[in-house]
């Protein structure tokens, strides 16, 4: 405990990085297609307002005519009066609640489009370098404060102030002494709230962010059960996870000590008033300078009071919080894909597939991965890329369906420059089928047909049939409606590879970009797939992180790769005879598949 304490004072107060004003200036404008809602909801405060105000001097009237002078039908028909205003109340009550969490609601509909928007248009170099925790967070939590903040929050902000000046404008013409004694106490009210809100905003960004830690590290362990099991990590990944679990509860306990002191604070300065109207209020009665209704309608006015600084005291916190999520919202929004169409950007038509590599070079960060790498390949030849882990192989594969741009040089499709072309028109021409198959959480149909629209069930039938796949399909529960659980769990590796074949068949692509891998699967599984990678490349411009000696065999070139340089270049038995390198991996790689069946 003397840690956490410690680590609390130690607790620095970081600077937002926007001003909070601009922040709530550009979450406001999300409102402007609502406008009628919104209005709406500001009308029915309006009216809410003004009952507010005439109800106390109602209340005055009916205790000093009703009451003091013994008027029962005045007494009758006022509180039949009060009935119907408590009424009309209730039905503003229920237009305002309801505008504005329409509203509110549009714009978190709104902010979630554009933030999955953004998240699906961003490049790989983005989602590289950002956690999947993190960024759920932001697109559920964040938004969610951002719609109160336009929603209720802002409503009993501008309730309270409203209602805080309307109510020292009635009680300063009923009886300016008292009520200047009674506002003395505002301006502290102000200055607590401002002072709160002022130190609470950068605390709240700092929990904010320490919560996306802790929601990546339970989303990283689910998805990594395995591994942590496999390598007996439990204990050292429950620790991990203490730690930032205890550096989120000594940020969230200094919070609640911020707001445990500031809500009993604005209590004590509203109602100091209280004793105030008691004390000098009574003693004007006494002297018969003002009637019981006056100090009623005092009191009922006060009343009306702590209610909105007390909301004050709770929203200002909620503000500060919401303009913290604004501002982690918009750095995703603001974020512009290194990867996008240039202006004025073409259609690619339907392709032969002749891809060409001018002197290309690709940097990641501050490591150059290609080096000036050209080479060419014709429709319908297939070529095979081999070199140790860190060579260029993948680089090359996310290349040429723009996932990364190159850093100098062009990659050319049938003459074409790829950056001149619409990044849909190009990556809809290519099939890719790597080792690491992602499947969604739905039918193996919808799984297959991903892609691909308008395609009938005998297509989908036929792709799956062509990838070695229908028979295992119609051993599931549903057939091609059964689900697959989350990133295709309830299948294996081999079938979760033949799904893609099946995919990329479909899609009918001119280029295919493949990863043969087959070592996690046993020999009749890997002999099923050979045959499905052998339908998928007829007749296609393919490209082919290779593992199998067959590959190499087949390949119509092969390219060597080493340290980011084309090393070698040639058929196999070219190679064979002119390159040491070559000569080396197929030794230590390849060979010793020749003796099997």
């Amino acid at each position: 405990m003397a840690d956490r304490q410690a680590f609390q004072k130690s607790i620095p107060f970081p600077q937002p990085s926007a001003p909070l004003f601009q922040i709530l200036k550009r979450v406001y404008q999300y409102l402007r297609p609502y406008w009628k809602q919104t209005a709406g909801a500001y009308a029915s405060l309006l009216g809410i307002l003004a009952l507010n105000t005439f109800i106390p001097q109602l209340i005055r009237w009916i205790i000093d005519t009703g009451i003091g002078q013994k008027q029962p039908a005045i007494l009758t028909w006022s509180v039949l009066v009060m009935l119907g205003l408590t009424l009309l109340k209730g039905v503003f009550s229920f237009l305002q609640g309801k505008l504005s969490e329409t509203s509110s609601q549009s714009v978190a509909y709104d902010l979630r489009n554009e933030i999955q928007k953004k998240l699906t248009q961003l490049s790989f170099s983005y989602h590289d370098q950002s956690e999947t925790g993190e960024l759920l967070s932001r697109a559920v939590q964040d938004v969610e404060r951002v719609r109160f903040l336009t929603g209720r929050a802002t409503l009993r902000i501008l309730d309270g102030i409203l209602m805080l000046v309307v109510t020292m404008v009635m009680m300063l013409i009923m009886d300016y002494k008292l009520a200047l004694l009674i506002l003395v106490t505002m301006p502290l009210l102000v200055i607590q709230a401002l002072r709160f809100g002022t130190r609470f905003r950068p605390l709240s960004l700092q929990v904010q962010k320490q919560l996306a830690v802790l929601t990546t590290a339970v989303e990283q362990n689910l998805r990594g059960s395995k591994v942590v099991k496999a390598y007996a990590q439990e204990d050292v990944e429950i620790e991990r996870f203490e730690m930032e679990n205890s550096r989120w509860f000594d940020l969230s306990v200094l919070s609640g000590r911020m707001q445990a002191i500031n809500m009993p604070l604005l209590f004590l300065l509203a109602n100091l008033g209280t004793v105030i109207i008691v004390l000098y209020g009574g003693n004007q009665v006494i002297q018969d300078k003002l009637t019981i209704g006056v100090i009623i309608a005092f009191i009922t006015y006060l009343g009306q009071l702590i209610e909105p600084i007390r909301r004050l005291g709770l929203i200002i916190p909620a503000v500060a919080i919401a303009g913290s999520a604004a501002e982690r919202i918009f750095s995703i929004l603001d974020q512009v894909p290194e990867v996008k169409d240039e202006p004025g950007a073409i259609l690619m038509k339907s392709i032969q597939g002749h891809v060409q590599f001018e002197n290309v070079s690709f940097n990641y960060g501050a490591r150059k991965i290609l080096k000036e790498i050209s080479f060419e390949v014709f429709p319908g030849q297939t070529v095979a890329l081999l070199g140790s882990t860190g060579s260029g192989k993948s680089s090359i594969i996310n290349l040429i369906p723009r996932f990364y741009d190159p850093t100098t040089g062009r990659i050319l499709i049938d003459g074409m420059d790829i950056r001149h072309v619409t990044l849909h028109s190009l990556r809809s021409q290519i099939g890719i089928v790597m080792q690491d198959t992602t499947l969604f959480a739905t039918s193996i149909k919808e799984n297959i047909a991903f892609g691909c629209s308008n395609v009938s069930d005998n297509e989908i039938i036929e792709a799956a049939k062509a990838a070695q796949a229908h028979d295992f399909i119609m051993e599931t529960s549903n057939g091609y409606d059964t689900r697959v659980g989350e990133r295709g769990s309830t299948l294996s590796g081999g079938q979760k590879q033949r799904l893609a074949i099946a995919r990329a068949l479909l899609l009918n692509p001119r280029i295919l970009l493949l990863d043969d891998a087959t070592a996690s699967v046993d020999t009749e599984t890997e002999h099923l797939i050979q045959l499905a990678f052998a339908r998928l490349i007829q007749g296609r411009t393919t490209f082919v992180i290779a593992h199998r000696l067959s590959t190499v065999r087949n390949a119509d070139q092969i390219l060597v790769l080493d340290a980011g340089h084309i090393a070698a270049q040639g058929t196999h038995e070219t190679l064979l005879s002119t390159s040491h390198l070559y000569r080396t991996i197929y030794n230590q790689q390849l060979k010793k598949q020749e003796s099997r069946p």
